[in-house]
């Protein structure tokens, strides 16, 4: 295996533990938000600590696998297909043609609100928990870019496990 692939190897490896701890925080919250609406200034500042840290948590690996995604798997899968690219509006143009995301608008759409989430919370706490909900309930559309990359990256045999 040359140095290329190990990498890639190694970076798909530690995206599937970013996503596994999104994931068993996606259920953490789903389990929270059955018994309260966590949405409201009133509601979120109420929450227990245990609680708010479960949603900082989350977000943290929402962002983790999206820049991972972005910044260090997709490339990488284009060039292990041998799609070279040397700019990252071509990795995203590229990244949708081959159905690994399914729109790009939707992928900048992710970006934007995390990208405010690290910007205005807490200052505009309303703003904020908007923006909460919409990275929680994007969680199956993160999941399955994550899960399109994976099997872009199966098509090239590069598996999981180190």
């Amino acid at each position: 295996m040359n140095s290329k692939q190990e990498i890639l190897k190694k970076r798909l490896f530690k995206l599937s533990k970013h996503y596994e701890a999104l994931k068993a925080y996606k259920q953490l919250i789903d389990k929270l938000t059955a018994q309260t609406n966590i949405y409201t200034p009133e509601s979120f500042n109420q929450l227990k600590i245990e609680d708010k840290a479960v949603l900082d948590a989350y977000l943290k690996r929402f962002s983790s696998v999206q820049d991972f995604l972005g910044a260090k798997i997709f490339s990488m899968l284009l060039d292990s297909a041998g799609i070279g690219t040397s700019k990252m509006s071509e990795v995203l143009y590229l990244v949708e043609k081959e159905g690994i995301i399914d729109s790009l608008d939707n992928w900048i759409e992710l970006r934007e609100v995390r990208n405010e989430l690290e910007r205005d919370y807490p200052e505009d706490l309303e703003q904020a928990l908007n923006d909460l909900k919409f990275c929680i309930t994007q969680f199956e559309q993160l999941e399955k870019y994550y899960l399109n990359a994976v099997s872009f990256a199966k098509k090239y045999n590069y598996a999981l496990t180190e």
